[in-house]
């Protein structure tokens, strides 16, 4: 058999890697704050619900506005303390999606979403990772006005980082929604499935919500079997990836299929079925004859195919 070809240098996984410091413990300290806020270097991404506001450039458009920038775009919805680089505060600005919406008649701005920023590359990569900070934490609060254990209005406190009610005295923390999404390994042969909402060519890991008291290999086994009807054995850990949409952490795996036939849960899958690894090179190097592809280098099952793919994979 002919030698694979080389795929060229792994690509930066999207939305990780996260350069901030975060000063947890600056948090609580209002003086600390606003000594961020004010100081001559903080900087603030804007933002309305999925929308994203950038200052346009070529070949890349700028997310990071000046603190007075932020504010003469539109008033405050929330702001929350994201942390700190090299001593520079980084702050989450959020206004309306009303108010973003309006701000695209502007021709010095870019108003986008955030997947179309990241796979088109519209941004230095290093603004990623805090604009998903920004953006988990930011739809939090859209959601939590009010307690949800007795229906009070909420205040924000801590930077943003919590939300008390001053009724039952009760505080709510933002969460963080695990998902388990994994390539299942049969030899020299993966299982990839379809979406409805995914774009037509393009096919992928399995995914699933981990259950409370499940661990991820528990939920690699469950989801596997519920989507796919495929039974597994052995799960290896492969890495994370924060996904902002709007606030899960991708717990990435590869796991050992016990069992190769394949029954698809529809209401779940539109489709599932083995690949060998040689037809997924022409899948990542966009080169299949019928045009199918992977999920781009943004994200996290990119790297779980590739690292497969390249024989990075070992079940202890």
């Amino acid at each position: 058999m002919p030698p694979r070809p080389e795929l060229g240098p792994k690509p930066r996984l999207g939305y990780a890697e996260n350069r901030l410091e975060r000063a947890a413990e600056r948090r609580r300290d209002g003086a600390a704050l606003d000594a961020l806020l004010s100081g001559a270097k903080a900087g603030a991404y804007v933002m309305g619900g999925d929308w994203i506001v950038a200052k346009k450039g070529a070949p890349l458009s700028d997310p990071l506005f000046t603190l007075a920038e932020a504010r003469g775009l539109s008033d405050a919805t929330e702001t929350v303390f994201l942390g700190h680089l090299d001593e520079a505060g980084r702050f989450g600005f959020g206004i309306t999606p009303a108010a973003a919406e309006a701000l695209k008649t502007r021709d010095e701005l870019l108003v986008t979403d955030l997947r179309s920023i990241a796979v088109q590359g519209l941004v230095d990569p290093e603004h990623l990772p805090p604009i998903a900070e920004a953006k988990a934490v930011l739809h939090w609060h859209a959601k939590h006005r009010f307690c949800p254990n007795c229906g009070s209005p909420t205040q924000s406190v801590d930077g943003g980082w919590r939300r008390d009610c001053a009724h039952c005295k009760t505080q709510h923390f933002p969460r963080t929604d695990p998902v388990v999404i994994m390539l299942v390994i049969d030899g020299d042969n993966c299982l990839l499935g379809r979406s409805p909402r995914f774009a037509a060519t393009m096919w992928s890991c399995l995914a699933g919500f981990i259950e409370p008291g499940e661990s991820f290999e528990d939920a690699v086994h469950r989801e596997t079997r519920e989507e796919a009807g495929i039974v597994c054995g052995r799960v290896n850990y492969f890495r994370s990836q924060p996904w902002p949409f709007p606030s899960s952490l991708m717990i990435g795996c590869h796991a050992e299929a016990l069992s190769r036939d394949i029954v698809v849960d529809r209401e779940e899958l539109e489709d599932a079925r083995w690949f060998s690894k040689d037809e997924v090179v022409t899948m990542l190097m966009r080169q299949h004859p019928d045009g199918l592809t992977t999920p781009p280098p943004v994200a996290i099952a990119h790297h779980i195919i590739r690292a497969w793919v390249e024989d990075d994979v070992r079940f202890d």
